[in-house]
């Protein structure tokens, strides 16, 4: 092993969004209407606005078909069109719009078999160890994220689906993307350039900073913001999509989008994380009572909700919903069959932050129940649930426990796609899952096998992969970033600067902070307060690896799975079986 190894600490621009932003570009956004109602002394001398535009903005110059976004991908970037113009599909559920979303995307790939079994012995014998191939300077950023804008995918037979699809054309100076950017989802649209156009991509960091720092972009985002995601929103849910056009239209003129909670919950949950149930669940705010008049159909769009019933002077926890599924359409049936009292049997409150339709319970009698049981008032044998196409309604049996049911939620281990179980009764403490983690990891194991537990159910602190990855909303340079593709979280190693944000931010204690050492085990430190320098690291759920995760792969003992803790059948067949 050598002595330390001095660099200068990274900082939040070295490796800007577009190398090749020139000022003379930046002068011409700034020119652009939206930037000129912006006052510059609005923001503080270390984060100028014409900095953020050259750091975190890039052009992109676009072909007649060439596909912008694409509906289902994650987004993190506001769109402006410079020049030229592009189209939005706003027809969701075509055959040419489902080949449009089904088509080739550039993701990542797998290591072949052979190149997975030769990290057995290429792995370093150093923890955390880094190429300092540039030198002193900085980390090789052969791994740094990037695209290629002059190879991206192509609308085959362009003027011919633009005649089949519905599209809505957006001139220069409108913008787009804002809605996935800002909710941390996917697009609810594919958009595609109608002919040459020159578009300004503004990545989340900047998009972050100009709207906290300027009133009036903050106040136009917004509006823009809450206009098109309630139509986006109606389109987009299942349970809707019997419905012609017509019928569409008067649903949206008086359909409510409500948001509850805050988008940045986490703060509020650590501090509640050691209350009681009882208090947790009072904390969150209401969003129907038990008794309330049932004043509309409320159907999820992001964020959970937790259903409750009164006992005694509190509540409980009988089960929750999240996206799509649906709150108060059982009552809504029942009365439209047999005219029943139109009360919530129970309640829902927002569990973190959600966004909801409240659709009048007028209209759903008037447009939507006919059009799901078009021959009579009286339901079909089976039950609704046999012709129903969406998602679990809230009055469906849950098929777990009340103390299993109020872990999960009070944890909010229900933000988790990949959440890391562990059966405490058939775990033998073996440590054959940390080790084929730390095997796939080059020695690194990214988890540690501990967490919270209800009975014979362990949550391990290993990233969750969420919903909701909250994770990302601070991290300066986007290092900790949303795969378009696939939603996974991941970490850009080579543009994280080791700000520790993401891992304060995390509410479950999964992202750590590590010190790195270089190729001869030698660690990195900065040049000039001589303190080690820091990258963030977590679980990637084996991404690269042929056989996916390896902690679940190595468990002899079926001890352990990553789950999707939405999958509550699942979950409950698991922890039985």
């Amino acid at each position: 092993m050598t002595g330390n190894v001095e660099i200068r600490r990274p900082q939040r621009w070295d490796k800007p969004f577009d190398p090749d932003m020139t000022d003379a570009i930046v002068r011409r956004v700034l020119g652009l209407a939206i930037f000129r109602a912006i006052d510059p002394t609005d923001f503080p001398p270390n984060l100028p606005l014409p900095e953020i535009i050259k750091n975190d903005s890039r052009i992109q110059r676009c072909h007649a078909g060439d596909i912008v976004v694409r509906e289902g991908d994650y987004g993190n970037s506001l769109f402006i069109v410079l020049s030229g113009t592009v189209r939005v599909v706003t027809q969701t559920n075509t055959p040419v719009n489902r080949r449009l979303r089904s088509g080739s995307r550039s993701g990542r790939g797998r290591r072949s078999l052979l190149s997975a079994l030769s990290q057995l012995w290429r792995n370093s014998r150093f923890p955390e160890r880094r190429d300092l191939t540039e030198g002193p300077e900085g980390y090789d950023t052969a791994t740094a994220r990037h695209i290629d804008l002059n190879n991206r995918a192509v609308l085959p037979n362009y003027r011919k689906v633009v005649a089949e699809l519905q599209t809505t054309a957006l001139a220069p100076h409108q913008m787009f993307g804002e809605t996935a950017a800002l909710s941390r989802t996917p697009h609810t649209a594919s958009v595609f350039a109608d002919n040459v156009a020159e578009l300004l991509e503004l990545r989340w960091q900047g998009l972050r900073d100009i709207r906290r720092w300027s009133a009036p972009f903050r106040k136009h985002l917004d509006q823009l913001y809450r206009s098109r995601r309630l139509t986006s929103h109606l389109c987009e849910a299942p349970i809707l999509q019997s419905l012609d056009d017509g019928a569409l239209a008067v649903i949206a003129e008086q359909t409510i989008l409500e948001s509850h909670g805050d988008q940045e919950w986490f703060s509020e949950y650590k501090r509640l994380l050691s209350s009681d149930s009882k208090d947790i669940i009072k904390s969150e705010p209401v969003i129907a009572e038990a008794g309330d008049y049932v004043d509309g159909l409320i159907i999820l769009r992001s964020g959970f909700g937790r259903i409750t019933e009164q006992l005694g002077q509190g509540q409980r926890t009988v089960g929750f919903v999240t996206k799509n599924e649906l709150f108060g359409f059982d009552e809504i049936i029942d009365h439209w069959r047999s005219g029943a009292n139109l009360q919530y049997r129970t309640g829902l409150r927002a569990v973190g932050s959600v966004d909801l339709l409240r659709i009048p319970t007028t209209l759903v009698e008037e447009f939507l129940l006919p059009a799901i049981f078009p021959e009579s008032t009286l339901l079909p044998p089976g039950g609704w649930r046999s012709v129903m196409p969406a998602k679990r309604p809230s009055s469906e049996k849950q098929p777990l426990e009340e103390p299993m049911l109020d872990f999960l939620v009070n944890n909010r281990t229900i933000n988790g796609t990949a959440v890391m179980f562990i059966n405490t009764d058939r775990c033998t403490a073996c440590d054959d899952c940390v080790r084929a983690c730390a095997a796939a990891h080059d020695n690194n194991p990214r988890f540690v096998r501990h967490g919270p537990e209800q009975s014979n159910l362990m949550v391990a602190n290993a990233c969750m992969h969420c919903v909701d990855p909250v994770c990302v909303i601070g991290c300066p340079t986007g290092a900790i970033h949303r795969n378009p593709q696939d939603g996974l979280v991941v970490i850009d190693d080579s543009t994280c600067i080791g700000c520790a944000i993401c891992a304060n931010t995390c509410p479950y204690d999964n992202i750590r902070m590590v010190e790195t050492r270089d190729q001869n085990g030698g660690f990195i430190v900065d040049e000039q307060t001589r303190a080690p320098i820091l990258k963030a690291t977590k679980c990637d759920l084996c991404v690269e690896q042929p056989g996916g995760p390896a902690c679940q792969r190595a468990c002899p003992h079926d001890a352990l799975i990553r789950l999707d803790a939405r999958e509550r059948r699942h979950l409950a067949d698991w922890i039985t079986r």
